[in-house]
């Protein structure tokens, strides 16, 4: 459930000022030598659209998210992603750029670069230093 606060963050964005954040999130990440990887290239859309669901339910519009994917159960959707410090780090430096790219409210942004903070901590399930990197083609054939 949302609370006032929240429901704001819907009111002053909507729909459309969500997917602006998502999607300014999603450019990023193709380039970016840490979360791409981490990132099927051939569902990034998918990916794109269950953040932009999942960010327009939470701040209080439609549960479109919950109709098609049910709970959210964060941990249990990442948990074959090794995400340490480093990573979060980086997830929301992504998103914290996202958030100014585009041009997000000043009271909207904190709202959600609140939240977004809590979650992306609660997400860590690795140490720093584990290995957590897909490996690329090279490297897999090193290791053959």
């Amino acid at each position: 459930m949302t609370d006032s606060n929240e429901v704001t963050v819907y009111d002053a964005l909507g729909e459309e000022g969500l997917a602006r954040l998502v999607a300014a999130f999603y450019r990023q990440i193709p380039a970016d030598d840490l979360l791409g990887p981490l990132y099927p290239p051939d569902d990034l859309a998918g990916a794109e659209q269950r953040l932009r669901d999942f960010l327009v339910y939470r701040f209080g519009g439609p549960d479109r998210y919950i109709q098609e994917r049910g709970h959210p159960k964060l941990r249990i959707r990442h948990v074959g992603f090794a995400i340490n410090r480093t990573v979060r780090d980086r997830w929301m430096q992504l998103m914290n750029a996202a958030l100014d790219e585009s041009g997000t409210p000043p009271a909207a942004a904190t709202a959600i670069r609140k939240f977004l903070d809590e979650a992306a901590t609660f997400l860590i399930n690795a140490a720093e230093s584990d290995e957590w990197l897909v490996a690329s083609e090279d490297e897999e054939r090193r290791m053959k």
